[in-house]
């Protein structure tokens, strides 16, 4: 087990989490389940990062702190950085899976109950268009974008277990290796950079796999190649 207990406890900060992180996220304003799973889990490095993406990412919502812990994390122990960004996305990836189950078994009447059907047959058209492209993109996104409803989407929609496994795995490893390269690479002036421009960093990427994808289509086809 790694330990990750340095730094000390500020007023109104959880135990065991380090200063630097104190100053990103307002404790006060997390639940307190919330901050009971951090203090319990955090103390386990990567185990404890992939338990808290798992709950991230299924049926509690706790508003970017894994990546902020990622960063933390990583900056304190950059030789650890793929291990921790591994464990994270692991724990995305099964918690995702548990979400796209529950779409797979009524999640369409769940759906139609809680949004417009307009909103609705826009995500299923975007689903037909774009394939596995429609969870990694999503899943490479920062909050506030709503991931989980493209999750429960993909269940009940139809789309395969296969396509819906490899897209989140994919868009999960690119943001989570991502945070952990910026970590190891700026050091604690990644968390500052991170808290200022999430957003964009989560919108470039996603670009960037647009247009990385548009080029192979159409490279394969002036190869003469059938795009599946």
């Amino acid at each position: 087990m790694l330990d990750f207990s340095f730094g000390v406890s500020a007023p109104g900060q959880a135990p065991g989490i380090p200063t630097t992180i104190s100053m990103l996220i307002d404790f006060h304003t997390l639940s307190a389940l919330t901050m009971w799973l951090i203090d319990t889990l955090a103390a386990y490095g990567g185990p404890g990062l992939m338990v808290l993406a798992l709950l991230d990412s299924s049926f509690l919502s706790m508003s970017g702190i894994n990546d902020f812990l990622l960063i933390t994390f990583s900056v304190a122990h950059p030789s650890s950085m793929y291990q921790l960004a591994a464990f994270t996305a692991l724990g995305s990836v099964i918690g995702c899976s548990m979400l796209y189950a529950v779409g797979r078994k009524g999640g369409e009447a769940f759906l139609k109950k809680r949004f417009a059907d307009e909103r609705m047959a826009k995500i299923q058209a975007w689903y037909r268009k774009y394939g596995v492209l429609a969870v990694v993109v999503p899943a490479v996104l920062p909050p506030p974008t709503p991931f989980k409803l493209f999750v429960v989407s993909a269940g009940a929609f139809g789309i395969s277990w296969p396509k819906f496994l490899v897209g989140v795995a994919i868009g999960r490893a690119i943001r989570y290796f991502a945070l952990g390269f910026l970590a190891v690479t700026y050091g604690p002036a990644a968390l500052e950079f991170a808290k200022n421009n999430f957003g964009k960093i989560g919108i470039a990427t996603a670009v960037l796999i647009l247009v990385g994808t548009l080029i192979f289509m159409l490279a394969r086809r002036k190869t003469g190649s059938v795009v599946v």
